[in-house]
């Protein structure tokens, strides 16, 4: 079942039942804007008690906050009571809420754009903050007033600037003015998992790089980065101008790391730490740091390290999308030319690359064993020597390789 039609079937239920619904916020403003979106929320009049009886499967999330979530099909669907918020102490959330008209419920979301509701039975817009206008201008505009919904929630200045550079509409400017009034207040009022949050869907579209520089010019990345509160302009925007030419898909941290090009490795250690990110993104950090170090020029890369070394490289899983972000940072014509040679180099490495990724050497433990070497610090010794052997020298029969090893100082 495609999600809107779950979603209508919800909206259905809830009218029947006696209730407003509305589909809500960022899929109606994507529907205006002809974006294909599943990313469905729906507000209603029902409070969280009567859409719980209303519906067998639901989720209870944010019942404090009127919102619970709706089992539909295989989809899941964030249904909100329309409401008024009392007052915010952190920054964060409100103290309480009250029920709400939707007129009264537009007042307090975040920009005008995503403040409008759809009805999708009746196919009509309901828009009481201006969105299809600041649609039509392509501007993102808080609305009220600008201030008091930064103070209410103060990564509402990120997300400006996310749909901002997503969209390619400029921040009008009461509300510019208003971010960088508070911008400031970022920290510690927002946890840094949300901060990091909102780099990484930042990061699913184009223009990253441009994001980060409106970040910069509003004193948010400085805020952020205490670092580069400093920074001219023109240093970010020369730090962050190879990541347009990134790969598809690339981690939001490689992008990030761009803006400190002159960190060793234990201070990325400190910023992972800092963002609070998980151990995949910390060992893909290692990874990409050890690959710049071998790769940070297009030429006289091969002699930085034997075969074995260079095998062992390529079989990493991060490889190839590290070699192709260290490209990036290279003319296009450097670019073809370095990724045209990896490959090459990485063909004629094919079947050690193979054994490595499948944990198959040519010459094992039971192989030695047999030739009477025992289990220890000298046998692991013999099988890192015996595929140095096999693949520096290009050997693939176990017996030649053995003998190579008795031969050795290590034996």
């Amino acid at each position: 079942m495609p999600a809107l039609v779950a979603a209508k079937t919800i909206v259905q239920k809830l009218k029947e039942a006696g209730h407003k619904a509305y589909l809500a916020g960022g899929w109606v403003r994507d529907y205006l804007m002809k974006h294909p979106s599943d990313d469905i929320d729906i507000a209603t009049s029902a409070s969280v008690d009567q859409i719980c009886k209303i519906f067998p499967k639901t989720i209870p999330v944010g019942v404090a906050f009127g919102i619970v979530i709706v089992v539909e099909g295989e989809h899941h669907f964030e249904v909100a009571t329309f409401r008024k918020d009392r007052g915010y102490v952190d920054g964060r959330r409100p103290t309480g809420i009250d029920p709400a008209t939707p007129e009264e419920d537009a007042q307090r979301r975040d920009f005008t754009i995503n403040g409008m509701f759809y009805d999708p039975l009746e196919e009509k817009i309901y828009d009481f903050v201006g969105g299809q206008k600041d649609l039509k201008k392509g501007i993102i505009r808080a609305i009220g007033n600008a201030h008091d919904r930064f103070l209410e929630d103060r990564l509402r200045m990120m997300r400006a600037v996310r749909y901002s550079t997503r969209f390619g509409f400029p921040i009008e400017p009461d509300t510019l003015q208003a971010i960088l009034a508070h911008a400031p207040t970022l920290l510690p009022a927002v946890a840094m998992e949300r901060i990091w949050q909102e780099f990484q869907k930042m990061s699913r579209f184009a223009h990253f790089d441009s994001g980060l520089i409106t970040l910069h010019q509003l004193q948010l990345l400085g805020t952020i980065f205490p670092k580069l509160r400093d920074v001219p302009i023109e240093e970010i925007q020369s730090r962050v101008r190879a990541i347009e030419h990134f790969p598809k898909g690339s981690p939001p941290i490689a992008e990030l790391l761009d803006l400190f090009p002159d960190h060793n490795l234990q201070e990325l250690y400190e910023l992972c730490e800092y963002l609070k990110l998980s151990r995949s993104d910390k060992e893909f950090v290692t990874f990409y740091h050890h690959a710049k170090s071998l790769l940070n020029m297009p030429d006289k890369w091969q002699e930085k390290l034997e075969p074995i070394e260079w095998a062992r490289f390529y079989a990493h899983p991060h490889a190839h999308l590290c070699l192709e972000i260290i490209a990036a940072h290279f003319t296009p014509e450097q670019r073809t030319t370095f990724l045209e040679e990896h490959a090459r180099h990485r063909q004629l490495l094919e079947q050690p690359i193979m054994r490595i990724q499948s944990g198959a050497p040519i010459v094992r433990a039971e192989h030695l064993i047999k030739e009477g070497i025992e289990t220890g610090k000298k046998m692991g010794l013999l099988l890192k020597e015996a595929e140095r052997i096999s693949v520096n020298q290009g050997i693939d029969d176990r017996g030649k390789i053995i003998e190579q090893l008795k031969k050795s100082s290590l034996w």
